[in-house]
């Protein structure tokens, strides 16, 4: 059973905001760019797929705040970015883009909760056994169910999460995000 205290523990936050702002320091030094794009990817009618959705339109709210003319968010709840559409949109992203990708994600039991960051692609339809979709400079990961190594009953988790984890994740990376690149 997931621990919905650990989720909402201000350690988590803390946490991704420093493997967030080491890793995309990293990527900013080893590829000229003048702009940031997110790449928000789900879908709302499944919940445990709508965390990405749900990042983007967080993010979206907290980047309205700020004059930032350089970031690109693609993927919120109301114009959701899926498997079926994202590549439409990866033809007009500026190749001068640091490009972040931020996805829902199934793993061991003793992951759920956990955001995870990395350097690096991110490969799109790997849990529910489509075509892969390879994509992205940084990859930001939030596991939200178990990964049954069955596409099935990968989808059954997928719609079967608790609403309100998804959404104490998404704050968690939004909030993060934001904070993350106010500093630097």
């Amino acid at each position: 059973m997931l621990n919905y205290k650990k989720i909402e523990n201000i350690d988590i936050k803390e946490k991704f905001i420093n493997d967030f702002s080491y890793i995309f320091y990293k990527a900013k030094s080893q590829k000229e760019y003048s702009e940031i794009t997110f790449l928000c990817v789900g879908t709302d009618r499944i919940t445990g797929d709508c965390f990405g959705p749900l990042v983007g339109s967080k993010l979206i709210e907290l980047l309205k705040k700020c004059n930032y003319s350089n970031i690109n968010v693609y993927g919120s709840l109301e114009q959701n970015l899926s498997y079926e559409n994202i590549n439409k949109i990866i033809k007009n992203i500026n190749n001068k883009s640091i490009i972040i990708v931020i996805d829902a994600a199934l793993s061991k039991k003793e992951n759920i909760g956990k955001v995870f960051v990395s350097n690096g692609k991110t490969i799109l339809g790997k849990s529910l056994e489509r075509d892969k979709i390879e994509i992205g400079d940084i990859s930001i990961k939030s596991v939200v169910a178990k990964d049954y190594k069955i596409a099935k009953y990968n989808f059954k988790a997928l719609q079967n999460i608790s609403l309100n984890v998804v959404n104490t994740l998404a704050n968690i990376v939004s909030e993060g995000i934001f904070e993350a690149i106010t500093k630097i």
